[in-house]
C-alpha cells in the first residue's frame, strides 16, 4: 500500500528577468510527487490574497497538489527569490521575513515519509514549527541540506541532521559537512545515526550510501543536450526517489530513474515544466518500475 509522504518547508516565487515562476524547494518536491501520482500532502504559509501567493495556488491546482495545507498570513507576504542570472550559472537573492518564516507547526498524520529542509528553519518561528512537525512524524525522514546564506551554519546543519534518517545533499555540501564534523564518511553517518546518505553529483551522477558510509548505488549523469538551466533539478531526483519510496518500487531502478528526471529538468525554464501533461511520461515509467523490498 502507498506510504504518504509529508512534505514541510517553504512555497514562493522566483523572479527570473523573464518573469515569476512558483518554487521553494519544498514546493518543487511537492508538486512532482502529486503530478507523479505519489500521495503527497504538502504544509506552508503564503500572504493572504497577494499576487506572488495567487501564484502558487495557481501551480499547486496545476500540477494536481491538495492546497489544504497551505496555510494564510494576513500579515506577511509570500516569500520571493530574486534569481540573478550570468554565465557562471545563478544567484538566489531570498527576501527576508516571508510568510513561510512564519508557519505553523502541523500534524503528521500517518505520512511515512517526511521531507524537510534547512532553509525553512531560517526564523526562530518556522524554525520550531519544521521540527515540532517532524519530531512527531513516524517514519523514514528525508532532510534535503540546502546550505544557502543565512542557513549555512555547522549548528543548523547538526541539529536538523540529528532529525533525519536520510540525508541528500550535493558535493559542495557534503564537503562542508566532512570539514564542519568528522573527517570520513562512515564517522559522519555514525555521529548522526543516518542510515542513507544520497549525494547528488550533477552531471557527474548520484551515489547511495549506507550506514557505514558503503557504496551500495551509483550512476553516471545522464545527459541533456537542450540544457536550459539547473533549477529545480536536485529537487526533481528528490521527489522521484520519494515517489519510489512511496509507492514500493526497487530502490536501484527509481535512482536510475530520478537521475533521468532530474536531467529533463534541466531542459525547462524553472524547476518544472509549465504543462504538468509532459510529466507524464514520467509517471507512467515510475509505476512500471519493480516492485521493491522496505527500505
Amino acid at each position: 500500500m502507498p506510504r504518504q509522504v509529508l512534505v514541510i518547508g517553504e512555497a514562493l516565487v522566483d523572479e527570473f528577468h523573464d518573469g515569476p515562476v512558483a518554487g521553494g524547494a519544498p514546493f518543487n518536491v511537492a508538486r512532482s510527487l502529486a503530478a507523479l501520482g505519489a500521495p503527497v500532502r504538502f504544509v506552508s504559509r503564503i500572504g493572504a490574497g497577494d499576487a506572488a501567493g495567487r501564484v502558487v495556488e495557481a501551480s499547486a491546482a496545476r500540477f494536481g497538489l491538495d492546497p489544504q495545507g497551505l496555510q494564510r498570513d494576513a500579515q506577511r507576504a509570500t516569500g520571493r527569490v530574486t534569481v540573478h542570472e550570468d554565465a557562471a550559472g545563478h544567484r538566489f537573492e531570498i527576501h527576508a521575513d516571508a510568510a513561510w518564516d512564519h508557519l505553523d507547526a502541523a500534524d503528521p498524520g500517518d505520512a511515512r515519509l517526511v521531507y524537510f529542509g534547512t532553509l525553512a528553519q531560517r526564523h526562530a518561528v518556522s524554525r520550531a514549527a519544521v521540527r515540532a512537525t517532524v519530531k512527531r512524524a513516524h517514519g523514514v525522514k528525508l532532510l534535503d541540506l540546502n546550505l544557502r546564506p543565512g542557513t549555512d551554519t555547522s549548528e543548523l546543519a547538526a541539529e536538523s541532521l540529528m532529525l533525519a534518517d536520510w540525508v541528500k545533499l550535493n558535493e559542495d555540501e557534503l564537503a562542508r559537512l566532512l570539514a564542519w564534523f568528522e573527517p570520513d564518511l562512515a564517522a559522519l553517518m555514525a555521529r548522526f545515526g543516518l542510515q542513507r546518505l544520497v549525494l547528488t553529483r550533477g552531471a557527474a551522477g548520484y551515489a547511495l550510501h549506507g550506514m557505514g558510509g558503503e557504496l551500495l548505488a551509483q550512476g553516471q549523469g545522464a545527459a541533456q543536450p537542450a540544457l536550459v538551466d539547473s533549477v529545480g533539478a536536485g529537487d526533481a531526483f528528490t521527489a522521484l526517489l520519494l515517489s519510489g519510496l512511496a509507492l514500493g518500487r526497487e530502490l536501484g531502478a527509481t535512482l536510475e530513474l530520478a537521475n533521468r528526471y532530474a536531467a529533463m529538468i534541466c531542459g525547462v525554464r524553472g524547476p518544472l515544466p509549465a504543462d504538468p501533461v509532459k510529466l507524464s511520461p514520467w509517471r507512467e515509467a515510475l509505476h512500471a518500475l519493480p516492485p521493491g523490498g522496505p527500505t
